[in-house]
């Protein structure tokens, strides 16, 4: 049975201890779906939406970047990390949905998965908060890590 990594021995929460662990190159990929109602679509314009706030896409690129190099102070037990590339695409796709992948990299002794997840996430509650002046039926559906390599194993999203 697997253990969970972030309890110690006694049941206590705990940082991962990575002292011992060997430096190795960590990617990540991991992907958000945002689900946009007509009258959002209706403002794409140019692979991108204006709004008064600014371009949407590029701001949530920003907003994703910048959340991912900052997820140790946000989720508790994550470790600082200096990110060597942290890149963010946004891309409409059938049905209007919205796909933004983050795909994250990094040497350290430790993944990248949270990184690239943070990234991801703040990128779409970031184009939520720029479109829901349009409107508030917009959903972000999903967010899932899609690839790992580096450490103990890779993982590659299997589709279902």
């Amino acid at each position: 049975m697997s253990k969970l990594s972030h309890v110690d021995q006694h049941n206590k929460p705990t940082m991962v201890d990575v002292g011992d662990k060997s430096v190795s190159e960590r990617r990540a990929h991991a992907r958000s779906i945002v689900l946009l109602p007509r009258a959002v679509i209706e403002q794409l314009r140019d692979g991108d939406i204006q709004t008064a706030k600014g371009p949407v896409f590029t701001t949530a690129i920003i907003a994703g970047v910048m959340a991912a190099k900052k997820t140790h102070e946000l989720i508790p037990f994550c470790h600082p990390l200096g990110l060597e590339s942290c890149k963010i695409n946004i891309e409409m796709a059938a049905d209007n949905k919205l796909v933004i992948d983050c795909h994250c990299r990094v040497q350290h002794k430790t993944g990248v998965e949270m990184e690239a997840l943070t990234g991801a996430c703040v990128a779409a509650l970031t184009v939520y908060d720029m479109c829901k002046a349009l409107s508030h039926d917009i959903v972000i559906s999903e967010t899932r890590l899609m690839a790992k390599t580096g450490g103990k194993q890779d993982f590659v999203h299997d589709g279902n």
